[in-house]
């Protein structure tokens, strides 16, 4: 197809596309190029999906499914659920499944006519990144949306799970249930619309702003985020963490808040079987510790964090990143749809 206005899902000279899966399954080394034809265009979070009709070389039509990012992201990149329609011809680069599958994590797409679209992305979260944050908006207090810029950020090849693979290193124990894990199939926690608990939307504030609110005059604090509409609520209130067997699926958060700094501490979280994109499970001996430091000029948040489970990683991780205040920011809800989050499972 020649003279082709370009839908860009991806800038690959600048890093390598994770989404919201990992490449486990996923063959990031080398791409299909194909001509075919729109058959659907699936705009739904967590991934939008375009189904796509291409001739093998023996001229049978296969029916490829292409993995993209959320709606959320996409939208902010000037996508719409217009931008492509059934019908329409298009030429697709893609990373295949390793199974043999037409099943594929999308890098660019191409159609005759229309309007172009780009999106750049980030290794360190898989997404198109919101444009870069200004760091003039100041702030009084915590209170507000916070973004990190991706700009200021060590890029880790491998997306989300890159990030975690050079930060963490897994026991004896998680290294077993690193290699028993298949991401491509129901065992993935995300088949049935579950989230990555903290760390993970701090790790995916490049695109997924952080949002604090103080409650009940401040004896409750929430913290949320649009992937996948987390929300937590930090207990100010000087009580402890319940016992083991309350367990929940964000943790039980507790805090204390002195001259703009925050500190919560968070135990308690339900058993995930693969909450950093690796394969590594958590368990209830996940412990969280952030650190929010409001700077004096309010323009940003001085975060720090520190992860540990002993029984799955050597030794406790430890991150700091800034979040800059964007106060104009429009949340929108996930609404992450069990059918288009499956659609990854082999039927």
């Amino acid at each position: 197809m020649r003279n082709l206005l370009t839908l860009a899902v991806a800038v690959t000279t600048a890093a390598p596309v994770a989404a919201h899966h990992s490449d486990a399954g996923l063959d990031m080394q080398s791409l299909v190029t194909l001509d075919g034809t729109v058959v659907e265009y699936n705009w739904r979070s967590p991934h939008v999906y375009i189904v796509v009709d291409s001739l093998d070389e023996q001229g049978r039509t296969v029916r490829w499914s292409l993995q993209t990012s959320s709606t959320l992201t996409l939208a902010r990149n000037g996508w719409t659920r217009d931008s492509l329609v059934p019908g329409e011809g298009v030429t697709f680069s893609a990373h295949p499944a390793l199974d043999g599958r037409p099943y594929a994590l999308l890098e660019s797409i191409e159609k005759e006519g229309g309007i172009p679209l780009g999106a750049e992305f980030y290794a360190i979260s898989g997404e198109p990144r919101i444009a870069g944050p200004e760091t003039t908006a100041s702030a009084t207090s915590l209170e507000g949306f916070w973004i990190s810029d991706g700009d200021r950020l060590v890029d880790y090849p491998g997306g989300f799970d890159g990030f975690f693979r050079a930060q963490l290193t897994p026991n004896d124990q998680g290294l077993a249930a690193q290699a028993a894990y298949d991401e491509l199939s129901a065992e993935n926690p995300e088949s049935t619309c579950i989230g990555r608990p903290v760390p993970g939307m701090i790790v995916n504030s490049v695109v997924y702003p952080i949002q604090i609110e103080f409650l009940d005059g401040g004896d409750r604090i929430a913290i949320r985020s649009e992937f996948f509409d987390e929300e937590r609520i930090v207990h100010m209130d000087g009580r402890p963490h319940p016992d083991i067997d309350q367990r929940f699926q964000t943790g039980h958060s507790i805090g204390t808040l002195e001259d703009n700094v925050l500190i919560v501490d968070t135990r308690n979280f339900e058993d995930h079987r693969s909450p950093y994109q690796t394969g590594v499970p958590s368990g209830a001996q996940k412990h969280v510790v952030e650190r929010y430091e409001l700077s004096e000029d309010g323009t940003h948040i001085l975060l720090e964090f520190m992860l540990e489970d002993p029984e799955y990683f050597v030794a406790p991780m430890t991150h700091s990143r800034e979040l800059f205040h964007v106060p104009d920011h429009e949340p929108s809800r996930f609404d992450c749809d069990i059918e288009s989050t499956r659609r990854f499972v082999p039927e």
